[in-house]
């Protein structure tokens, strides 16, 4: 299992949210470029990057801190957050980006999504974002009637290969992740899943891995010093 060190980006400074809320903001660094580094040098294989302002009104408010990211770092960073168009997705490859990540247009724009993935093969990520098992669009900030298994295995089908998957309810709560439906995804899917939201002990690491996710994408818990990075490498 990998584990992604997350940095969620708000007016270019490196934040977390509690459930999605724009509202509840804390501002962990000034420096995003600088904590993108730390965490390579504690070991850090990949970077998981999010634009919460781009997620919120589509506009790419932090391409210069993630430009700055991906020349600082020699590990693959994978960015999310407002690509609901071509030319987004585009730009954001063209920096050197690794994977894009996708959440709303998956739901909304389907034969764009096809197209990315399509013309993107292996660089595209979906972004499901569930609330009590529904899936959330727009920067968490609207629920959809979809279940979120079945629009997995749409999503698998339609030449998905890698998603995460967050649970809302969970993220920035610092309250433990629901094992429960990784376990369906894997039993119900093919896909790569990356765990994402409430990761708050080494355990919940390992009862991940033990569920069979290929992934991990840990934020608030290092932030917090709940664990390092280290730590959880070797956990």
């Amino acid at each position: 299992m990998k584990l992604y060190p997350a940095i969620d980006l708000k007016d270019n400074q490196c934040v977390r949210l509690r459930q999605g809320r724009f509202d509840d903001v804390t501002i962990y660094s000034h420096d995003p470029v600088e904590t993108a580094r730390r965490f390579v040098q504690d070991g850090a294989t990949a970077i998981h990057v999010v634009d919460l302002d781009a997620a919120m009104t589509g506009e790419p408010v932090n391409l210069p801190s993630i430009r700055k990211i991906i020349a600082a770092v020699d590990v693959p960073v994978q960015v999310g957050g407002g690509i609901r168009t071509i030319e987004r997705a585009a730009t954001l490859l063209g920096l050197g980006v690794d994977r894009i990540i996708v959440g709303t247009v998956a739901v909304t724009q389907p034969q764009l999504f096809k197209q990315l993935v399509r013309r993107y093969p292996g660089q595209v990520i979906v972004s499901v974002d569930a609330m009590n098992g529904k899936v959330a669009t727009l920067g968490w900030q609207q629920v959809s009637g979809i279940d979120s298994i079945a629009f997995c295995q749409d999503l698998e089908r339609e030449g998905a290969q890698t998603i995460i998957y967050t649970d809302i309810s969970k993220d920035g709560m610092m309250e433990g992740t629901d094992i429960g439906i990784y376990a369906s995804l894997v039993e119900q899917t093919n896909l790569e899943i990356i765990a994402s939201g409430g990761i708050s002990s080494l355990k919940d690491l390992v009862n991940l891995k033990q569920a069979g996710v290929t992934g991990a994408i840990i934020g608030k818990a290092l932030y917090e010093g709940v664990f390092s990075l280290k730590e959880a490498l070797k956990c």
